[in-house]
C-alpha cells in the first residue's frame, strides 16, 4: 500500500520500524524476565528498565500504534508476578523509606496493569 496519510506511521515503512522498535522492547522485557532474578532487583539494570520498556509500550498502544503487537495479557500478569516477587524479596535490602516503598509499589503494579489491559483491548479489537 505504501503511503497512505501525512503522519509519521501512515507508511508501510514507518509501520515496520515501529514493529522493530516494539518488538525490541518486547522481546529485552521477555529476556529479563526469563534470565536470572537478580537481573530485575530494583537495583539492578533490569529492575529499573523492564517498567520503562513497559511504560513506553503503554504510551505506544494508547496512541494507537503497538496494539496488535504486544504480548497477550496472561504473558504481561506472569511477568508482573515474576517482577514483583522479586521486587517485594529485595526491596527491604535497599532500606528504602515506607512511604516511597508503598508508593513504588503502586506505580510497579500499575504499570503492569495499564499493559495487560491495552493488551485486551488489542485483542478484542483483533476479534472485531
Amino acid at each position: 500500500m505504501g503511503t497512505w496519510g501525512s503522519g509519521n506511521f501512515e507508511s508501510d515503512t514507518a509501520l515496520d520500524h515501529l514493529s522493530a522498535v516494539v518488538g525490541r522492547l518486547v522481546d529485552e522485557v521477555a529476556e529479563a524476565m526469563a534470565g536470572d532474578p537478580v537481573g530485575i532487583e530494583p537495583d539492578e539494570y533490569w529492575g529499573e528498565a523492564v517498567p520503562c520498556q513497559l511504560e513506553l509500550l503503554h504510551v505506544l498502544a494508547q496512541a494507537g500504534h503497538a496494539g496488535c503487537e504486544l504480548p497477550k495479557a496472561e504473558v504481561i500478569e506472569d511477568w508482573k508476578e515474576t517482577y514483583m516477587a522479586v521486587w517485594e524479596r529485595s526491596i527491604d535490602g535497599l532500606e528504602p523509606k515506607p512511604e516511597y516503598k508503598r508508593e513504588r509499589r503502586e506505580v510497579l503494579v500499575r504499570t503492569f496493569d495499564q499493559l495487560a489491559a491495552d493488551a485486551r483491548e488489542a485483542d478484542i479489537d483483533e476479534d472485531a
